[in-house]
């Protein structure tokens, strides 16, 4: 993995595919990583948009599950690194954010706020509980080092886990500037060199948008924050949606592109 650009640029590209936010739902994720793994081509290329953990009770086995499929489809197809992309969504900005728990100004009330939005879920599959890690945020910043510490050795004892969150992307986007891939959202008043956070925290009325945002024809994201469902909208506006409100859907929604935007098939998990 390469964390030199937090963009990725798609070259040499037959399919694209792209799986929408995972929330940590592995059985669903099983089911779309069998048929990625049967039916993955010479040339394509395979985007995660972000998402995988929090909300479910499986984040740890499920990241596990999806670096297993990088292994293996780098392997058959020998492909390089950046044909398989990870995409920052707000549940690994949350978790990155509580690797440097030591530095926030008010820990206790980051964690609560974290916990709301279900980073307790990822925490819990990793062995720690709910009220030991708010104990430990309300004990100072000795004590919250010490925990930030032995969390990250967590990390490192499970195969790739801590390169997985070293090496996410902003967004990715094929070499002739058509289509765009992105967790939540991108603020289209500005340049893609200069955005900011709304890739995984969004932007107002990012699900009306009809025109093109500069060159990009189709703007692919991982999550819908609003009850829309409009899959069959998606197909037919520049912005295509791989993901179902509400948040307790077990459905994993996954895409296959053409680099020049065009939609070929959108599907979910059996």
């Amino acid at each position: 993995m390469n964390n030199i650009s937090n963009f990725v640029e798609l070259n040499n590209t037959n399919k694209i595919w792209a799986i929408g936010s995972i929330h940590s739902n592995l059985k669903s994720f099983t089911s779309i990583k069998k048929f990625i793994l049967k039916n993955f081509g010479i040339n394509d290329k395979l985007i995660f948009l972000g998402n995988v953990i929090g909300l479910g009770n499986h984040s740890k086995e499920t990241l596990d599950s999806v670096i297993d499929l990088r292994f293996n489809l780098m392997s058959k197809f020998q492909l390089n690194p950046e044909s398989i992309v990870f995409l920052r969504g707000a549940q690994e900005e949350m978790f990155s954010k509580l690797l440097q728990l030591q530095l926030a100004p008010n820990p206790a009330e980051i964690i609560e706020w974290m916990f709301d939005h279900g980073v307790n879920r990822t925490l819990n599959s990793y062995g720690f509980s709910e009220n030991e890690v708010k104990n430990i945020a309300s004990s100072g910043t000795i004590k919250i080092s010490k925990w930030t510490s032995s969390l990250n050795k967590i990390l490192q004892m499970n195969l790739g886990h801590t390169e997985y969150f070293l090496n996410l992307k902003h967004a990715a986007y094929s070499y002739t500037k058509e289509i765009l891939f992105v967790n939540r959202g991108v603020d289209i008043t500005r340049p893609l060199s200069a955005q900011n956070d709304c890739f995984w925290w969004g932007f107002q009325n990012f699900s009306n948008i009809r025109e093109p945002y500069k060159t990009f024809i189709r703007i692919v994201r991982g999550y819908e924050s609003e009850h829309l469902n409009q899959l069959e909208n998606s197909k037919n506006s520049v912005v295509c949606t791989l993901f179902k409100q509400p948040l307790t859907n077990k459905s994993v929604l996954c895409g296959i592109f053409r680099e020049n935007g065009e939609i070929l098939d959108i599907f979910e998990n059996n």
